[in-house]
């Protein structure tokens, strides 16, 4: 599986999430990165390093998780990236996978746990097309911003489907994307118990984001 390769240089970043503040690394010339994108490569779009970003949904997430009794549950990130939202569950004593499709962004995560001195997940290279988990895996999973493609919907059901263990829930932290407004009834037709959890106001690159967190589960 074609990847993006980890650059020389990092960088480390501080994070305000959940009443902490994390230090996270991560690639020092993000624009470098970007354009290392091979252009020529049919598959090209499947490896856009979105992981490099720290999204608000991300940090919408981490407070959501820093209310809830994580301690001993099985929990799957999907889309982890530099890991933030697993290491807050790994703190809270949840035991967690750190599941990304780029083998890079999961060693920035290993890293990252290293650094803030935080029980490390176990980190997952996978595409969620093909998930390789056992039945009933895991009591909570997670995402943020996963719903930025209509196309992604069908295989991610089918995940938690086989995934999520019975009572299980799911959380999504969305930022209202236009793509994602179908998403939430889409789910309700298809059986799920869909609730938004609430919004959160979360600043943004010299602005600010809505972000509401969604909890789904199933009947």
């Amino acid at each position: 599986m074609p990847t993006t390769e980890i650059p020389e240089s990092s960088q480390r970043i501080n994070v305000q999430a959940a009443g902490r503040t994390w230090l996270l690394e991560r690639p020092a010339d993000l624009e470098s990165l970007w354009q290392s994108m091979d252009e020529d490569d049919p598959k090209a779009e499947e490896h856009i390093p979105y992981w490099v970003e720290l999204w608000p949904a991300t940090l919408a997430l981490c407070g959501w998780l820093a209310r809830q009794e994580l301690r001993g549950r099985r929990c799957l990130d999907l889309g982890c990236g530099l890991g933030l939202s697993a290491l807050q569950a790994s703190s809270l004593g949840a035991q967690v996978v750190g599941m990304d499709f780029e083998r890079a962004a999961l060693r920035f995560a290993a890293r990252n746990a290293r650094i803030n001195a935080v029980a490390s997940p176990l980190w997952v290279c996978m595409d969620w097309n093909w998930p390789g988990f056992k039945p009933a895996s895991f009591d909570r999973i997670w995402g943020g911003d996963v719903f930025y493609e209509q196309r992604f919907f069908d295989p991610l059901e089918k995940l938690l489907l086989h995934c999520l263990a019975p009572g299980g829930r799911v959380w999504f932290g969305d930022p209202e994307r236009s793509v994602s407004n179908t998403v939430w009834a889409r789910f309700i037709r298809r059986g799920w118990q869909v609730k938004n959890q609430g919004r959160e106001v979360v600043p943004y690159d010299q602005a600010q984001m809505t972000v509401n967190v969604w909890e789904l589960s199933r009947p």
